[in-house]
């Protein structure tokens, strides 16, 4: 029996099997739960419907986190398909590009900045408001992932580092009003791991050679040993955990200078 054996997760923005939440959903499935994934757009349906069927389940609605109906859509959807949630996994970032070429005061822009903060944070908060109903006394947990680049500056990040230090923000406000509740909220900080989304990252090589010579581990993070710590995270196991971010980057996030 898993350690999510009975619950049900409603896991938000997968778009590729080369990614962190792809990992997660993968850990979840294999520990015992019913998943259920979203997809931004038609284009992505029939993606993340295979995906879906590839962890044994048929469940999957359309959630554009920039459309307020959207996410009450997705609520709705779950409310009428399973009555009730035990764990949202949201994983969801974005900035426009040029926001996250060269310096961060060379790029920013009014526009780029909202747009960062609506969608990798903003849009964490709103679906806690509205799958909130479903999750209430059922020891339920929302999990998010954020970067280390929300509390070190890191070459390009830019904005995204930004956003991401609010969406850390969230977790601690989130935990502390839905505590109460039954409902625990935690956030994943990962270390730099090659999936699609950080393909488009600028001198990623070079990102992972640097984390591979430094982190105490001497190696970079798999997205498979992310899955497992997010499935820990939403577990009973993990019944008095909540408001944390967890570093999961082989100790990269405590060194200050490696030996030269």
């Amino acid at each position: 029996m898993g350690i999510l054996n009975g619950k049900r997760a409603l896991i938000v923005g997968i778009a590729s099997n080369k990614s962190i939440e792809w990992g997660i959903a993968q850990a979840m499935a294999r520990e015992g739960a019913e998943v259920a994934l979203t997809y931004q757009n038609d284009r992505l349906k029939p993606r993340v419907e295979d995906f879906a069927k590839q962890l044994g389940s048929d469940v999957t609605v359309q959630c554009d986190v920039a459309n307020d109906s959207e996410i009450q859509n997705v609520a709705n959807y779950v409310e009428n398909r399973w009555g009730y949630l035990d764990i949202m996994v949201h994983s969801l970032a974005y900035a426009p590009r040029e926001e996250l070429q060269g310096n961060y005061l060379d790029s920013v822009t009014r526009e780029g900045f909202s747009i960062a903060h609506e969608i990798s944070s903003y849009s964490f908060a709103a679906l806690g408001q509205v799958l909130r109903p479903l999750m209430k006394g059922r020891n339920g947990s929302m999990l998010t992932l954020s970067y280390l680049g929300a509390v070190r500056t890191m070459p390009s990040y830019n904005v995204m580092g930004l956003a991401k230090a609010s969406l850390e923000s969230n977790v601690r406000y989130m935990a502390e009003n839905l505590g109460p509740e039954g409902i625990r909220v935690n956030a994943i900080s990962a270390g730099p791991i090659r999936t699609l989304a950080a393909s488009g990252v600028k001198d990623l090589r070079k990102f992972l050679s640097y984390v591979e010579n430094t982190a105490p581990l001497r190696r970079n993070v798999t997205t498979d040993e992310v899955g497992n710590v997010g499935a820990f995270l939403c577990s009973d196991m993990a019944s008095a955990v909540t408001g944390e971010i967890t570093y999961v980057d082989c100790g990269f996030n405590i060194m200050g200078m490696a030996d030269v």
